[in-house]
């Protein structure tokens, strides 16, 4: 039997090489004094896996179709200036990268999602280092996966839900990474639908009109490490399961309809080590089972949790209730759920065999927090005698709140 001499095998793999797209991809310069003066035009002219070097400059262009696979780098972030015309870049290619560009005024549309950043059922794609401002949408993910947003800045300027769309935007997506990106002034920052398998991940949105981060109908998705702070209405989780967030921090999302986060229809989740802190409400629940809370900590909350529908087998344990004007808001007298080894800021009891866990359980449900839900007026009555009179008589023989509702085991100091 006949075998392949060394060096034969040598020449094959140099020729296997050299066929490759990559050996033969070419770099092309682009700017105003340049040969190359126009991004469509240069794309055209590019073969798959070249790439663009654009230089400082402003490039009054829009609708710019990256339709192969090609990097797009910026030098020193040139402009690119869609006028308020229109979409800006539409990507429908695999392999592309878009990386280091600042891209402004795209055109606001009551028909169409026109974005600064459109991919369009591609996969393995990166955007990078991109400045957006003054935006319609401005990332956005439609049927697209395998791809990395990372270290973008995106800055709106919404006033109105009607005329103003979100910062990053997936639709019908999947394995995709968010991260490191800053979003602000739009309206949802970070928003999801039907998107699987997403990470987010230490993002910082903020200042948003409607919520920080919005999903529905999305599983199998982790956050962690992001910051939602004083959006509109917080966050929202809606018709989503096996999801898992935490060490994130939801601060400062005040207003009459607003909270840290609503959970609405939510299964079989983990909420773990995240801080809820200074909102009108911390987490709103309605519907969801099977969660697990564990080591959040919520501090100064107008309400820490608030349970407004049914909700079942959800355990909430290890977590810092402080200085909450309600810690838990209940809607039923029936209670399904397990409230154990929490640390309660209002917790009066104590602890004779010193073991760090309190003799005498903690209700924590007041009878006061049923009279604000029934009558929203009455809250001027906060912290009155007449409230904690009644609220003491309900802890100590339940009659309108859950009479199983307790922690059996409060923790005596606070959970580092």
């Amino acid at each position: 039997m006949s075998t392949i001499h060394p060096y034969h095998k040598f020449i094959l793999s140099l020729l296997l090489l050299l066929c490759t797209p990559l050996v033969w991809a070419k770099t092309w310069n682009v700017c105003g004094d340049c040969e190359h003066s126009s991004l469509k035009e240069t794309i055209a002219l590019a073969q798959p896996y070249d790439t663009l070097l654009v230089q400082k400059g402003t490039y009054r262009e829009y609708e710019i179709l990256v339709d192969k696979p090609l990097m797009i780098k910026g030098i020193n972030y040139p402009i690119v200036d869609g006028e308020k015309k229109g979409e800006i870049f539409r990507v429908t290619s695999d392999h592309v990268t878009l990386d280091g560009l600042f891209v402004i005024n795209v055109g606001v549309s009551y028909t169409k999602d026109n974005a600064a950043i459109r991919v369009v059922q591609s996969k393995d794609f990166t955007i990078r280092n991109m400045v957006l401002e003054q935006l319609f949408f401005g990332i956005y993910l439609e049927k697209s996966s395998h791809g990395k947003v990372y270290h973008n800045r995106i800055i709106g300027e919404a006033v109105n839900e009607y005329n103003s769309g979100n910062g990053i935007q997936l639709w019908y997506s999947t394995d995709v990474e968010v991260t490191k990106n800053h979003v602000q002034g739009t309206r949802d920052g970070i928003y999801l639908e039907f998107s699987d398998r997403i990470t987010i991940s230490e993002n910082v949105s903020m200042d948003n009109l409607r919520y920080g981060l919005h999903f529905m109908f999305s599983n199998n998705d982790v956050y962690t490490k992001n910051t939602f702070e004083n959006n509109g209405a917080g966050v929202a989780v809606m018709f989503s399961k096996h999801i898992t967030m935490e060490n994130n921090i939801f601060r400062k999302n005040w207003g009459t309809a607003a909270y840290g986060m609503l959970l609405k229809e939510i299964n079989d989740a983990e909420i773990t080590g995240n801080t809820f802190e200074e909102n009108t409400i911390g987490i709103n629940i309605e519907g969801s089972n099977r969660i697990t809370y564990a080591n959040n900590d919520f501090i100064g909350n107008g309400w820490a949790i608030r349970v407004v529908g049914a909700c079942y087998t959800n355990r909430f344990e290890g977590n810092n209730f402080l200085y909450n004007s309600f810690d838990i808001s209940y809607n039923s007298k029936l209670n399904d759920n397990a409230f154990e080894g929490n640390f309660w800021s209002s917790y009066t009891g104590y602890d004779l065999d010193k073991d760090g866990i309190g003799d005498v359980p903690y209700r924590p449900v007041k009878l006061f927090s049923y009279v604000v839900n029934r009558t929203p007026e009455t809250i001027v009555l906060l912290r009155s005698l007449f409230m904690d009179i009644i609220d003491f008589s309900e802890r100590v023989s339940p009659v309108f709140t859950p009479d199983n509702l307790k922690d059996a085991q409060p923790l005596m100091q606070m959970r580092p």
